[in-house]
C-alpha cells in the first residue's frame, strides 16, 4: 500500500476535478487527493491500531481538508455541494 499518490493518479484527479490534467493546485483537486489519502490511511490504521504517528498525520490531514472545504464553500457554494456529492463525504 502506498500512502503517496502516483503521478498518474494526481493527473486523473486533476482532470476530473480541475480545469485540466496539470491543474493540481485547485482546491477541489487538493480535496479529492486528500480524501483518497485519508481513505488509505484509515484502512492502514484498522490493521495497525498502535501506529500513533500515522493517526496524528491522519488527523492533521482531516483538519487541512476541512479548512479547504470551508474555503470552497465560502467562495463557490455550488462547487462545494457538487464536490461533497462526488466524493461522498459529509453525510
Amino acid at each position: 500500500m502506498s500512502i503517496n499518490l502516483e503521478k498518474e493518479q494526481k493527473q486523473e484527479f486533476a482532470k476530473k476535478f480541475g480545469k485540466n490534467e496539470k491543474d493540481t493546485g485547485a482546491p477541489a483537486v487538493q480535496i479529492a487527493m486528500m480524501t483518497k489519502k485519508i481513505a488509505d490511511l484509515t484502512e492502514h490504521l484498522k490493521s495497525n491500531k498502535k501506529d500513533f504517528a500515522t493517526k496524528r498525520g491522519l488527523l492533521m490531514m482531516v483538519g487541512k481538508r476541512k479548512k479547504l472545504l470551508s474555503y470552497v464553500k465560502s467562495h463557490n457554494l455550488d462547487e462545494y455541494r457538487d464536490l461533497i456529492k462526488k466524493l461522498k463525504i459529509r453525510g
